[in-house]
């Protein structure tokens, strides 16, 4: 999936905010907390991060263009450099996996906002 493809999904979440972290990091959150992370330029070619499930990191690392996330790893986020790495619909999903490992963090009367806007 490409880059731009990928911001797309992470906008079409409920309550999904963007906002500029670290000068040039294009941040996706929800409630406050990050779940993806890509460089703030037009046409930045650094890739997507986000977090995924313990069980499936090291799955996912052991993949070519995947890589644990700079700074990031402990929390179980990954790294995608190669837009080829992943296919839309498994990238979708993961970017979908990571909003709701965020969103089941939050507080049960923010989770309620965000499923009855």
């Amino acid at each position: 999936m490409d880059l731009e493809r990928a911001k797309e999904v992470c906008r079409g979440f409920p309550g999904a905010t963007e906002d500029i972290k670290w000068t040039n990091v294009l941040a996706f959150c929800v409630g406050g907390k990050m779940f993806a992370l890509c460089g703030a330029e037009a046409h930045s070619t650094r890739g997507m991060s986000f977090k995924v499930d313990a069980e499936r990191f090291l799955e996912l690392t052991d993949r070519p263009g995947i890589r644990p996330a700079p700074y990031l790893a402990r929390a179980r986020w990954v790294h995608i450099a190669s837009p080829d790495a992943l296919g839309d619909a498994e990238m979708a999903a993961l970017l979908h996996r990571s909003y709701r490992l965020i969103v089941s963090r939050l507080t049960k009367k923010l989770q309620l906002t965000l499923e009855n806007p």
